[in-house]
């Protein structure tokens, strides 16, 4: 499979903004791409879709079956696209139970790594860390290097003596620059819908590696992927509806791409609305899906969109199906509470108020278990990750049954009440063994 992973020893790197360069940079040159993101990020993919023109598909070695993600990667590519998919963490970190790492899906798609280290703070040591990446598995191939935060000529002359020594290529040499550092906040990246400057910022990232980059190289390690068996047409999480009407602004932004592509594939119709424009849902939509995104920064907006509270409540009381997670769960609800303490009022057609007075932390993979098949088919895999807590909870039967990567029961969690549901899990795939 033509493509590529962009890898790292461990976070902080700088993989993000290098692969945002290198998209922008293939685009530039009018090379045909297809973004990827490795693992459950929400927040990394918009950036990729901005830099490159092309939505961004997550590709989870821990969450997804290994047919999903070919099949997905075999749609992703059509029109002999090129996969440039950011890995996530470092090379072979994973879950808490060691599996799903960038190294697995490298592997899984046959993929050429392209291994990025930020080399401030190092010289001739770059080929101990390389040479000891490049052996650890003989099934991932380190294809070249890319090296980050370079200071002056004479540290470059260093860098690839030592690299030069183990015969490691270096693919691309990007100098030390502030401005190409991305903001951050409590879930990770300040998101790309809220960068006033992204534009300029990509472009500054592609300029940065251009300067010295082998884009010739670079393409023929792309094209050196093996060949994989995959199919298109697999088992998918069923869509909720015929016609799905989905909230989509930057406090809604966390819905995955791979899940619209899916329900898609499976005959569904989507729509956007944005309830921080005071939109209301699609009124011949047969179902209605809040994602998470940021509602606690926009709980005052949220709470005074009359026309979207106003419309959402009249599908709930004609049947519509109405699921919310993480974000959109705690939308559904009866009140939220900021970081400063004041309650806004949600949706209430939950009995659940949550908060974010008292911050802490929940992160991690699932595996959950409908507890009412007629709402959900199960098993399935998750994501969760939120600051906020549950304050109260009323009258309402429970949606899930929860363990973590390891196999730990932490009890039930979500809320349905009829048609309304809703939980702190982002669903990613049917569990190994649903179809």
């Amino acid at each position: 499979m033509s493509g590529l992973l962009i890898a790292a020893p461990s976070s902080g790197s700088g993989k993000t903004t290098v692969t945002l360069g290198l998209l922008r940079a293939l685009r530039r040159r009018g090379v045909a791409i297809a973004p990827g993101k490795a693992g459950p990020d929400y927040i990394d993919p918009a950036f990729h879709a901005a830099a490159s023109g092309v939505a961004c598909l997550n590709f989870d070695p821990w969450a997804m079956r290994p047919e999903l993600i070919a099949a997905n990667a075999t749609l992703h590519r059509s029109g002999d696209r090129i996969l440039v998919i950011e890995a996530m963490m470092g090379l072979f970190d994973g879950a808490t139970d060691g599996k799903g790492t960038a190294a697995d899906l490298a592997a899984m798609l046959g993929l050429s790594v392209v291994f990025v280290v930020d080399a401030s703070h190092m010289s001739q040591s770059v080929a101990a860390l390389v040479t000891g990446f490049a052996g650890f598995r003989a099934d991932v191939r380190i294809a070249g290097v890319i090296l980050n935060k370079v200071g002056g000529e004479r540290h470059e002359m260093m860098l690839r003596k030592a690299l030069d020594a183990v015969r490691m290529p270096i693919v691309a040499v990007v100098r030390r620059d502030n401005d190409i550092a991305l903001p951050e906040r409590h879930l990770g990246l300040v998101q790309a819908g809220e960068h006033q400057t992204l534009e300029s910022f990509i472009e500054h990232a592609a300029d940065a590696v251009s300067d010295e980059c082998n884009f010739e190289f670079l393409l023929r390690i792309a094209r050196q992927g093996l060949n994989r068996p995959s199919t298109a047409n697999i088992a998918r999480l069923p869509p909720l509806g015929s016609r799905i009407a989905v909230a989509r602004d930057v406090a809604f932004a966390f819905s995955y791409e791979h899940m619209l592509l899916g329900w898609r594939r499976r005959g569904a119709e989507i729509s956007f609305f944005s309830p921080l424009a005071d939109e209301a849902p699609d009124p011949a939509a047969d179902a209605i899906y809040l994602p998470g995104g940021y509602p606690e920064l926009h709980s005052g907006r949220i709470a005074s969109a009359s026309n979207f509270r106003a419309k959402v409540i009249d599908a709930a009381g004609k049947g519509v199906r109405i699921y919310g997670e993480c974000g959109g769960y705690m939308v559904l609800g009866e009140g939220l509470v900021d970081v400063a303490g004041e309650r806004h009022q949600m949706l209430g057609l939950l009995p659940v108020v949550t908060s974010y007075e008292e911050r802490k932390r929940h992160l991690g993979y699932r595996r959950v278990k409908p507890l009412n098949a007629a709402y959900f088919e199960g098993p399935m895999t998750a994501h969760e990750f939120h600051y906020s807590a549950v304050v109260s909870e009323g009258g309402a039967d429970r949606l899930f049954q929860v363990t973590d990567a390891l196999g730990n029961d932490l009890g039930q969690a979500g809320l349905q009440r009829g048609q309304i549901a809703g939980s702190y899990m982002h669903l990613i795939d049917l569990a190994e063994g649903a179809r």
